[in-house]
């Protein structure tokens, strides 16, 4: 039996304050000992001289991102733009550091207006544009409203991109790894230019700013992660096999990955890089096998094959006191993009999101202890879907909704990435 949804949602309007003095010493003792403790290194590149107002973006891996963040620009606070899911249980606590609620994925104008109050108040807002932790330790799809932003605000843009984060705790296997940690703190656009330089100059240095792959950069700096379950969940991510194609087939413990179809075996080894145990290695680098199946779902978009349907559980979050479970429905993902359908007592749910209205979505793995889910969202409301019967899809799923927003959306780069 579906539950009655509480009258009461997320007041999405109300105005942002700044971090209350008395939080901010609370923000430094939940930061300082962990990044001490891991050693974090900031580059600074043009903001020696640099104060508040600004953008901060900032690159997204795992929860030591906020910690990260709030040491690279102490002792100034920030109004940082959070999910409305870091809001359960703590809705109070958030609004008075400086939180600004978020429906990931959707277009806000409200959240924008939040940002262009704090900026013009003379604060800095922290915002992580990817909108999700890194599936594969490189970067996610930036949206190019990013640039509309900058020129809306008017004030200098400035970069965090960190490394070590993704490697500590990867959202598949969320146990720290002993790594240490490095930031990059760079000025990339100034005041004045952000009144002046093209939409498309602001993106592109944005884009190059946010550029990193943290296996690369494990390898480059030669760190050792020699914890026993290092792989344990990364078939999560690499869900198809590249040895016989089938999809859904990959399993993974300890520091080993296989084919439950073929039996294809491959080691990931203390330094990052992937081993077949017998025969070719198709892939050592593992975001290279993470692009391989990008590469597999944009084919099967353009032969009009690419779609995905089952029964799911579906959970609504109305407010901070956590999540209500709705029942059963049918996701279905295809060339016309999201529908979920569902029959319950107060009527039915019938949510549609075209491929237009998504240049990416969120997903996660063993949320909540549940199962891997996506969230949808619409202004109002947000709904995690659990899928009851497809097995380990929602990578896939991510995948599509990227390369069918490319393809499909007149003005967007048709390739897929190489």
């Amino acid at each position: 039996m579906k539950k009655k949804i509480p009258l009461s949602k997320f007041d999405m309007a109300k105005l942002p304050v700044r971090t209350r003095w008395y939080l901010r010493p609370l923000t430094w003792l939940l930061s300082f000992p962990e990044v001490w403790a891991r050693r974090l290194t900031i580059n600074h590149q043009g903001v020696a001289l640099l104060k508040p107002p600004y953008l901060l973006l900032c690159t997204h891996m795992s929860f030591v991102d906020f910690k990260v963040t709030t040491a690279a620009i102490f002792p100034h606070p920030a109004n940082y733009v959070v999910a409305i899911d870091g809001f359960i249980g703590r809705e109070w606590l958030l609004r008075n550091a400086g939180g600004i609620l978020k429906r990931k994925f959707t277009h806000d104008l409200t959240m924008i207006k939040h940002i262009k109050r704090v900026t013009d108040q003379g604060g800095i807002v922290a915002l992580y544009p990817e909108a999700r932790y890194s599936l594969i330790g490189t970067t996610a799809v930036l949206p190019d409203s990013l640039g509309k932003i900058v020129r809306l605000l008017g004030v200098p843009v400035v970069t965090l991109r960190m490394h070590g984060d993704y490697l500590i705790s990867p959202c598949w296997n969320l146990a720290k790894r002993n790594v240490p940690l490095t930031a990059d703190l760079t000025q990339i656009i100034s005041a004045s230019e952000a009144k002046s330089l093209a939409l498309d100059e602001m993106n592109e240095r944005i884009r190059k700013s946010f550029d990193y792959d943290e296996y690369r950069w494990q390898q480059e700096q030669r760190i050792r992660i020699d914890y026993a379950n290092n792989a344990q969940g990364l078939h999560k991510v690499l869900y198809q096999c590249p040895s016989c194609k089938m999809e859904q087939t990959m399993d993974s413990a300890g520091n080993s990955l296989w084919c439950t179809h073929c039996g294809k075996q491959w080691t990931l080894s203390p330094y990052g890089e992937l081993a077949a145990v017998a025969g070719e290695t198709e892939f050592s680098h593992p975001p290279d096998w993470y692009e391989f199946q990008r590469r597999e779902v944009r084919r099967q978009i353009e032969l009009g094959q690419y779609e995905i349907s089952d029964e799911v559980d579906i959970d609504i979050l109305p407010n901070a006191r956590g999540y209500v479970n709705l029942g059963r429905g049918k996701l279905t993902h295809n060339l016309s993009g999201f529908t979920l359908e569902a029959n319950f007592e107060d009527g039915p749910l019938n949510l549609q999101k075209s491929p237009a209205s998504m240049y990416s979505c969120h997903i996660e793995y063993n949320y909540d202890r549940r199962g891997d889910c996506i969230d949808l969202s619409t202004l109002s409301d947000t709904y995690y879907i659990y899928p009851l019967n497809q097995r380990n899809c929602v990578t896939k799923i991510a995948l599509a909704t990227e390369e069918l927003f490319a393809y499909l959306v007149p003005g967007i780069k048709k390739e897929a990435k190489p």
